[in-house]
């Protein structure tokens, strides 16, 4: 086999700190988002419906684009932003991108399915807004956000081994010079067991936590 267990371990830490980075910002920018959508509708907490239209029109827009084309869209900002667009930091920015309205839209959903009845009592016991997002809607919605949270981390490992398949490194890398283009099917069918395993894995620990928050 053409594929060496130290590529593969590179390969693998590199899939690691693309999904990693990338995960962090979109759960730094995208639980936000969702909390805007949330609470700017017309009868929610701080009702702006034009905020409301415009973010749920951007939040649709990445959403729209398939992230191949979205990658190759955005080479020249992400060469303004990590001065290359080659490499795993180039992968970041549109891993990001993508995964931010991704996170953004599932964790709306979680935070729209905390019972109304909650809120209403909050409120008429003097709380002030922001304390009902953070001591109502959040804690609430916890289990859903780390739940979505957990199918974003694995949308974003298949899109960090697409990818590395166009210069990103990872193991979509690994398996596009090692293994497709010398025609080695076991190179191929090692990285895909590296990457089930992986998904594997996360999604267990995720379902894990998303279970231990819910019987709270």
């Amino acid at each position: 086999m053409s594929l060496s267990l130290d590529r593969l371990w590179t390969g693998l830490l590199d899939t690691l700190l693309m999904v990693g980075v990338s995960s962090l910002l979109a759960l730094a920018i995208g639980l936000p988002m969702a909390v805007i959508l949330v609470v700017t509708g017309r009868d929610d907490l701080f009702p702006s419906p034009l905020l409301n239209r415009v973010l749920g029109w951007v939040v649709n827009l990445f959403r729209s684009i398939p992230f191949l084309i979205l990658m190759v869209a955005l080479i020249p900002f992400t060469r303004w932003i990590v001065g290359t667009t080659y490499g795993v930091w180039a992968a970041v920015v549109p891993l990001t991108l993508a995964a931010t309205p991704f996170f953004a839209r599932i964790a709306e959903v979680s935070l729209r399915e905390v019972d109304k009845g909650l809120t209403e009592a909050a409120q008429a016991m003097g709380f002030h807004r922001w304390h009902i997002v953070w001591h109502v809607l959040l804690p609430e919605a916890r289990p859903g956000i780390v739940s979505g949270f957990t199918i974003t981390l694995v949308t974003m490992i298949n899109a960090s081994a697409m990818a590395g398949a166009i210069g990103a490194g990872g193991l979509g890398d690994l398996a596009y010079r090692y293994g497709y283009q010398r025609f080695d099917m076991q190179v191929m069918l090692t990285v895909i067991v590296v990457l089930v395993a992986l998904v594997t894995v996360l999604q267990f620990f995720g379902d894990r936590l998303s279970r231990r928050l819910n019987h709270r």
